[in-house]
């Protein structure tokens, strides 16, 4: 694997990468290329080496300048993979297959001179519809390639092509990295570029504020929107948290079957309102209350999660029964919150390893200590606890808060 960095580097020069996705999508490679460093070698290359097919994912606003409709209204794709009508260059092509008249049909792609009627449909060429927000909205290498070529300074635009093995099976990882090794092409993950612009991207627009009194204390209460997926938070801020002094901290999910019903069901309400307390009585602290509903799989998701575990599953299992990861939350939004209102250290108030290492991640945070926030178990969630401890490796030793 390489970093990132030198991703977009290689990427800048002209080089190709390999961008793998991760295991509970494709699990496959492909071959990319910024668009503009494409030659009739490398169509070549790809046709040959790779096997897949060429598809070159673009920015929407160019394929609208090239009208270039999507290929199908209703996309049933598994992984909505947005192909628009094929196209082969106009000029300079002759029937649109050999690699000369696919590079020509790229370049025409690209060349801001190009209008609709320079490029014949259907044609040998698949341009794909780049997700606004790339990477950070849909983990595809459609995505990825775009970002990279963005981020490297270079038209937003790549050219792509799935790795296949010689038996005309998908190359998985291991394959793949026999490949880059023949080839001195790197390996890159999109798991990699999308935490590589969440650190180096802000994320978060400052929205509202008011003062909010509670029975805890007073808060000054600020709203805030993801720019990528659109999704409100908000931060409860007591007191000065600017100063030197490390600020206690709790990065919260919503729950609202706990945190509004009072659901038994786990120990999130009585979480909610130990760091409230916790706050109130320091006077200084920010409880940041994030909209990552049932561990980032959302309400309805959860409930279903909740039907299959009175059938007997327990909450990572009916999780992974529904076809998501134990735990599908991030924290890059919630640290640029945190530093938006002005914490530099904190003292975290979790029990989750995950948690404090997603927080501990990011070195203008410095996360000073971790604060157990246990509540006593009740016959109603004992089960739903002790399986965060065993498979989510919560810290739940009771000594810990004594």
């Amino acid at each position: 694997m390489i970093t990132v960095e030198q991703a977009i580097e290689d990427i800048a020069n002209g080089k190709m990468v390999i961008i793998v996705d991760d295991e509970d999508r494709e699990n496959e490679g492909d071959i990319c290329i910024a668009a503009e460093f494409v030659t009739p070698e490398i169509i070549n290359f790809m046709a040959t080496e790779a096997r897949g097919l060429i598809c070159v994912p673009m920015m929407a606003s160019r394929l609208r300048e090239l009208q270039l409709g999507l290929m199908v209204q209703e996309n049933t794709a598994r992984l909505t993979t947005a192909f628009t009508v094929s196209v082969d260059a106009v000029k300079d092509v002759s029937t649109g297959i050999s690699v000369h008249d696919r590079a020509a049909t790229v370049k025409s792609l690209i060349d801001p001179e190009t209008k609709p009627e320079d490029l014949a449909r259907p044609g040998h060429i698949f341009p794909l519809k780049y997700c606004e927000g790339g990477v950070l909205v849909r983990a595809g290498q459609t995505e990825a390639i775009v970002d990279l070529a963005t981020i490297a300074g270079k038209y937003p635009a790549g050219v792509i092509c799935e790795v296949m093995s010689e038996d005309g099976t998908m190359s998985r990882l291991p394959e793949l990295e026999r490949f880059s090794k023949k080839h001195s092409i790197g390996i890159v993950t999109v798991a990699q570029i999308i935490e590589y612009r969440r650190n180096h991207e802000k994320i978060i627009e400052r929205v509202a504020e008011a003062r909010i009194p509670t029975i805890f204390g007073e808060f000054e209460a600020i709203s805030y929107r993801s720019i990528v997926d659109k999704d409100e938070h908000v931060a409860l801020v007591m007191g000065d948290v600017t100063t030197d002094e490390s600020t206690l901290v709790r990065v919260h999910s919503e729950c609202l079957t706990s945190d509004v019903f009072s659901s038994l069901r786990c120990d999130c309400g009585e979480q909610l309102n130990l760091a409230l307390e916790m706050i109130g009585k320091e006077g200084r602290g920010v409880f940041l209350y994030m909209r990552q509903e049932g561990r980032g799989i959302g309400i309805h998701e959860k409930l279903k999660a909740y039907h299959l575990q009175d059938d007997g599953l327990d909450t990572v299992d009916a999780n992974i029964h529904l076809g998501f990861a134990p735990d599908l939350r991030h924290y890059g939004v919630g640290v640029q919150i945190l530093q938006d209102v002005g914490v530099t250290s904190m003292r975290i108030m979790t029990n989750n390893p995950r948690k404090l290492a997603g927080l501990s991640g990011y070195g203008e945070l410095v996360v000073t200590e971790r604060v157990p926030i246990i509540v006593d178990p009740i016959p109603e969630n004992i089960s739903y606890l002790e399986t965060k401890k065993k498979k989510l490796g919560h810290m739940l030793d009771k000594k810990k808060s004594d």
